[in-house]
């Protein structure tokens, strides 16, 4: 597959340092990649502006917020034109207990990443909002027991 973005090697390792620590300074970053810190910045903002870097977060840790119950639903629609579709995921974007929602293909048409303070709050979202939602067909979903590995999105094949 092509890259859709022209990238030296400078370049992926500006990315690869960025996506594991996003908070680090512009000196520090020139230093790691091996350029000075003017054009350094430079290409960040670069990046930036070619919305190949969307942005920064901080990575929290919902457990200690209380935050325990991590599950997944994988939702079916009785309709699947683009209206319908469209209309479905604008509705995720309502609901604070979906952390990332994406349209899938198969058997379901979207998979739900939900995150709650218990499993009480996780089934009351399910069976009084999702399952009541229009057009929603079935519901399927699985709780998670732990977390096995927690990467960044976007992992680096290139230099």
């Amino acid at each position: 597959m092509p890259l859709k973005a022209d990238l030296d090697a400078i370049d992926w390792k500006i990315l690869r340092e960025l996506q594991g620590d996003g908070r680090m300074t512009n000196v520090e970053l020139s230093n790691r990649v091996g350029i000075s810190a003017p054009p350094c910045l430079r290409r960040v903002k670069r990046l930036e502006e070619a919305g190949i870097i969307r942005g920064y977060r901080a990575l929290l840790n919902a457990p200690a917020l209380g935050l325990d119950v991590v599950a997944f639903c994988l939702v079916g629609l009785h309709h699947q034109a683009d209206a319908e579709l469209r209309i479905f995921a604008e509705r995720t974007r309502g609901w604070p207990i979906v952390r990332d929602a994406w349209m899938v293909s198969g058997e379901s048409d979207f998979l739900l990443h939900c995150v709650a303070s218990d499993l009480g709050a996780f089934q009351t979202f399910v069976i009084e909002e999702l399952t009541s939602t229009p057009n929603v067909d079935t519901v399927r979903t699985a709780l998670t027991i732990r977390r096995v590995k927690d990467e960044g999105l976007v992992s680096f094949a290139q230099p």
